[in-house]
C-alpha cells in the first residue's frame, strides 16, 4: 500500500451467494462508529492493520489474520497503522452459519466465533477466493469456498454463544426502552420522558440500557436507524425518502451516518442492489478466461485441518478492488 493515499470500497451482493452480504475494502482515514451487525462478520486482512473495539478492549488484526463478530455485537472500527489496512469481508446470515455447524461441526446451540481475531492466512485466502468466485459468476466456487470458510473459522474458532436472557428489573426496562424506539423510530422521545414513562429516572435507564445492549439509547437508535434503511434500499426506495422514513433530516445526514456504519453511502449500496435484482433475468456462467486459468492453476492440496474441502486455487484481490491475473492459493 505504500505510496497510494485513495480509500475505496465496494460492498455488494451475488445472487447465487442469498443471505450474504460482500464487501472488497482499502481505507486509511475510515472510523467506524460503534455500531452492530444482524450478520455476522468475517473480514480478511490483506494489508495494514485494523483495530475495532469489542467487548471492552480494542482488539487487532493485521494481514494475514480475520477479525470475528457475532450477530447483535457492538464494536468499532479504525486504522491501526498511518497507512490503513485492506480487506474482504463475507456477512452471512445466522441462519447459514447455523446450517453449516450443524452439518460439520459439534458445537449444540446458537454457534458463534469465541475469539475476535484469529491468526489464519489460509482462512483469509478462502475469503477472497470467495468474493473472486461472486467477482466472476462462479456460484459453485463461490458457495463452495463461502461454506468451507466458515467450516474452517467454526473448527478453529467456535462454540455456542451464551443466551441472553432479561433477568433483573433493570434489564427488562431497558427491553420496554428498546421496544419505544423501534416503535417511534422517526419521532423519539427525550431520554428524561422515555425514563419517566417506564417508571425509572434517566440515569438508570442509560445504565441498564448500556449494560444490555452495549450502547446508550442514542447510539442504538442511529444503528436501528441505518439498519431499517438498509432494508428500505435493499427494498428499491430512494435514498432520500428512506432517510425520513428513519427519521434522519434528509439524505445527507442519512448518508454521513450509514457511511460511518456501512462503509459506504447509500446511493452506491443501493446501486449494487439493483445490479443484484437486474441479474435475476441472466444466467452467469463463468467466462472463458476463468476456465483457462483454473486449468493453468490446477495443483495439489493437502488440508490443514482434517475435513477441509479441497478450493479451487484463485489469486487475493488487487488493490483496484478486481480480481489479480496472479494465480495464488494458501499453503496448507
Amino acid at each position: 500500500m505504500a505510496g497510494t493515499t485513495k480509500e475505496r470500497a465496494r460492498h455488494w451482493q451475488y445472487e447465487e451467494l442469498p443471505g450474504v452480504d460482500l464487501l472488497r475494502a482499502r481505507y486509511i482515514r475510515k472510523e467506524f462508529v460503534r455500531h452492530t451487525h444482524e450478520h455476522f462478520v468475517i473480514a480478511a486482512i490483506t494489508e495494514g492493520i485494523e483495530v475495532f473495539h469489542h467487548r471492552g478492549s480494542d482488539q487487532y488484526a493485521g494481514a494475514g489474520a480475520l477479525a470475528l463478530i457475532n450477530p447483535d455485537t457492538p464494536h468499532t472500527g479504525r486504522a491501526g497503522v498511518p497507512e490503513g489496512w485492506r480487506y474482504g469481508a463475507v456477512y452471512p446470515a445466522p441462519a447459514l452459519v447455523a446450517e453449516i455447524a450443524a452439518e460439520t461441526t459439534r458445537i449444540r446451540g446458537t454457534p458463534g466465533f469465541v475469539s475476535p481475531v484469529l491468526d489464519d492466512p489460509y482462512a483469509v485466502a478462502l475469503v477472497h477466493q470467495v468474493l473472486r468466485a461472486a467477482d466472476e459468476g462462479n456460484a459453485l466456487a463461490a458457495d463452495t469456498l463461502l461454506r468451507a470458510a466458515v467450516t474452517r473459522l467454526l473448527r478453529l474458532n467456535g462454540g455456542a454463544l451464551p443466551q441472553r436472557e432479561v433477568r433483573t428489573a433493570g434489564a427488562r426496562t431497558a427491553a420496554r426502552a428498546r421496544a419505544v424506539l423501534e416503535e417511534r423510530m422517526a419521532d423519539p422521545p427525550s431520554l428524561e420522558r422515555l425514563a419517566a414513562d417506564l417508571g425509572s429516572s434517566p440515569f438508570a435507564l442509560l445504565r441498564a440500557f448500556r449494560d444490555a445492549y452495549g450502547m446508550p439509547p442514542h447510539a442504538w437508535l442511529t444503528d436501528a436507524r441505518v439498519r431499517r434503511a438498509r432494508h428500505l434500499l435493499d427494498a428499491g426506495t430512494p435514498p432520500a425518502q428512506a432517510a425520513v422514513a428513519v427519521g434522519f433530516t434528509d439524505q445527507s445526514h442519512l448518508s454521513r451516518h450509514f457511511s460511518r456504519i456501512v462503509g459506504v453511502p447509500p446511493g452506491a449500496y443501493q446501486r449494487e442492489r439493483k445490479n443484484v435484482q437486474d441479474a435475476r433475468s441472466r444466467l452467469f456462467l463463468p467466462s472463458a478466461a476463468w476456465h483457462d486459468r483454473q486449468l493453468s492453476q490446477t495443483r495439489t492440496y493437502t488440508p490443514k485441518a482434517q475435513g477441509d474441502p479441497t478450493p479451487p486455487s484463485y489469486g487475493t484481490p488487487s488493490e483496484s478492488g478486481s480480481p489479480s491475473d496472479s494465480p495464488g492459493s494458501p499453503s496448507g
